[in-house]
């Protein structure tokens, strides 16, 4: 077994090794480089929905989200699909999963079966290392602000984006959570301090006038989308990814009209932050 550095920033490939198979010592090391990585890449695994299921139980009890469709008889299984004749894409913009939960899910364990030709691929963004390049006075002005998040302005019935996906998202009437984070996130593993907003979900800054906190939020943003902090994932049918929430944002993207993605996922329970 290998690992490498995948970015700057974020992202390590994992190379010979087959996660079906791991001893305890390498799934040691994978875990440490998950730890210190943010994201990690496995290339050419062959994975049944148990293998699969087997593989996250590893890290921690599965969350079994609510609002995706499931895949039949695997209730722990999300599918993220997108058909040939579908224009929307599920996780089309920069966004961390389950920010709005009071815990959220630690990881994110994505497994791709049907790949496009061309196209959707997914960028990743390290959130330490934007952090680490915020200026002194940034730094100082972020520290102990909180921010809400939310999900109804995706997941909810009135949502527009959840009408125009359909049948890929569920349970609308389930939506409605807020919680309340640090904008800036020791990491409950590492120690290490990295920003934890995102576009996808972070409604406001707390107790900050709406005028100056979407102004905040903005400028954090652009920091954070400079191409110095990503890294592009290029998939392939059998490749393993898995995120950590709490470290990195994501953002698939949507440039494969006319054909079929169609990948699963399983989200692993997580802490609440402080």
């Amino acid at each position: 077994m290998q690992i490498s550095k995948a970015g700057e920033a974020v992202g390590a490939v994992v190379d010979d090794v087959d996660v079906t198979k791991l001893s305890d010592d390498q799934f040691a090391e994978i875990r440490a480089a998950f730890r210190d990585h943010g994201a990690l890449f496995f290339r050419d695994q062959k994975l049944t929905p148990e293998a699969h299921i087997a593989f996250a139980q590893r890290w921690g009890p599965i969350d079994l989200n609510r609002f995706f469709k499931r895949r039949e008889g695997y209730p722990e299984i999300a599918e993220v699909l997108k058909e040939a004749d579908q224009q929307l894409n599920i996780g089309g913009g920069w966004h961390t999963d389950h920010s709005y939960d009071e815990a959220p899910a630690m990881g994110s364990i994505l497994y791709a079966l049907e790949i496009p030709p061309s196209g959707g691929d997914t960028l990743f963004a390290g959130m330490a290392a934007a952090y680490a390049a915020l200026d002194d006075e940034m730094k100082a002005r972020v520290e102990n602000l909180q921010a809400r998040h939310g999900n109804a302005h995706v997941f909810g019935e009135e949502s527009e984006y959840r009408k125009a996906i359909g049948d890929r998202y569920t349970n609308a009437d389930q939506a409605g959570q807020t919680a309340i984070h640090p904008v800036v996130l020791t990491h409950p593993e590492s120690g290490v301090k990295g920003l934890y907003v995102n576009p996808g979900f972070t409604l406001e800054i707390v107790d900050m006038a709406p005028e100056e906190s979407v102004a905040l939020l903005r400028q954090l943003y652009e920091h954070i989308q400079q191409d110095r902090f990503h890294y592009r994932h290029k998939w392939s049918a059998g490749d393993l990814a898995m995120w950590d929430n709490r470290s990195t944002w994501h953002y698939a993207l949507n440039d494969y009209q006319g054909h079929r993605r169609y990948l699963n996922r399983i989200t692993i329970e997580g802490v609440a932050l402080a």
